[in-house]
């Protein structure tokens, strides 16, 4: 269950950045959270909000970055640089990464400094009466390699020295056996997002989404059932196996969905998934995305949410976060959003604002950190009048 994160020199943010996901004794109960091991409240979902190139996307992936480096930056190329931008006025500084997460019950802090040519600062903490580091990795300067020192780690000390620049020391003592380093890369992270922005949703994702359902027929089964309830015309959705021949002759299968349609009489029709609307389309492949980190825990990072959803929709999908039958593992929801209305359904301590200033920095701050705001506030009135920042300057 992640804490919070925090980073620093990161694409249009120059200055350090924080999103914490946690609640203090005045939030009340029934705001959408959990409870972490150590007692913490711990929101379940967090929306980020400001005007277009505030620096929304810019917000969530650090996380995308920390989750990519941790768990999969062994199999990188070891000639590419590590895949993310400084911020153009520091692109001679390094950037910096911090996250905190409930891990099994502990509390566990990973902290990153590097440049995309190398890491120079790598270390992971876990609380016992304190934190205590269970690794510390730096670049020395001088002898041109890594120092690195362990507690409770079991990273074989000459394997350890020998991790690649472009490579994280947890990713790479998974692969040799090391069981903390193998726990911590099977954390589960679902988002739109990739290193360019968001991905489109297109005839490919609906493909993808299609042959995850076609797996896991009991994921199917909660697809329809939410579809359907949400009044999008449909009784039921089907996935089949296609044949499909690309531009040069080459044949190939593919797995396809169907809306299936009631109409007069009890009678039935089907409708390939690229005709049926784009709202469909939408929540279908936000669906498969969501689903599988509400099944088993974690993080799913969304960008502009409400994406070709009419804004009364917005409710039942960010409660499949708040109920403890839909959600029974504690997963939580990053997005952003540009339909304002989410200010009418979530607590001010689950709204990130977002602006970018005159200089081309972005900053970020939590609705709960405005002075002067109260509980009963209107805060989609107030935020479209201004009172709070993060608006469009037109």
């Amino acid at each position: 269950m992640l804490h919070r994160y925090a980073f620093a020199n990161f694409q249009s943010f120059r200055e350090r950045a924080e999103v914490s996901w946690l609640l203090d004794r005045k939030v009340p109960e029934a705001v959408w959270s959990h409870t972490a091991t150590n007692g913490e409240r711990v929101s379940a979902v967090m929306g980020v909000i400001g005007p277009n190139a505030g620096g929304k996307t810019a917000l969530l992936k650090p996380i995308l970055f920390m989750d990519w480096f941790v768990r999969q930056s062994f199999a990188a190329d070891p000639a590419q640089p590590l895949p993310f931008q400084p911020h153009a006025a520091s692109q001679d500084e390094p950037s910096e990464f911090e996250a905190e997460v409930d891990m099994d019950g502990r509390l566990m802090r990973y902290t990153l400094r590097c440049t995309p040519a190398r890491v120079l600062h790598e270390a992971l903490y876990a609380r016992h009466e304190r934190m205590r580091y269970v690794f510390v990795r730096e670049w020395n300067e001088s002898t041109q390699s890594y120092d690195i020192k362990q507690q409770d780690f079991g990273f074989a000390p000459a394997e350890a020295r020998k991790v690649r620049p472009n490579a994280s020391l947890i990713a790479t003592a998974a692969q040799y056996g090391v069981a903390l380093a193998q726990r911590l890369t099977q954390t589960h992270l679902a988002t739109n997002i990739h290193q360019y922005g968001r991905v489109n949703n297109d005839v490919q994702q609906l493909v993808a989404a299609a042959a995850y359902f076609a797996r896991d027929e009991t994921q199917r089964q909660h697809l329809v059932r939410l579809l359907s309830s949400w009044d999008l015309g449909l009784s039921d959705v089907q996935v089949r196996e296609v044949e499909t021949v690309s531009p040069d002759g080459k044949a190939s299968r593919i797995w396809a969905p169907y809306g299936v349609h009631q109409i007069a009489g009890g009678k039935t029709f089907e409708l390939p998934f690229p005709l049926e609307s784009s709202g469909t389309q939408g929540a279908f492949m936000l669906l498969h995305r969501l689903l599988p980190v509400l099944q088993v825990g974690g993080l799913a990072v969304i960008d502009e949410f409400e994406n070709d959803l009419h804004p009364h929709m917005l409710e039942p999908i960010l409660g499949l976060f708040a109920s403890r039958v839909t959600n029974p593992h504690g997963a939580q929801l990053l997005f952003t959003c540009h339909a304002m209305e989410v200010l009418n359904l979530v607590h001010k301590s689950q709204v990130i604002l977002v602006e970018k200033g005159a200089s081309s920095e972005s900053s970020a701050w939590r609705l709960d950190s405005v002075e002067g705001i109260r509980n009963d506030d209107n805060f989609y009135a107030k935020y479209m009048a201004g009172a709070y920042g993060a608006v469009p300057q037109l």
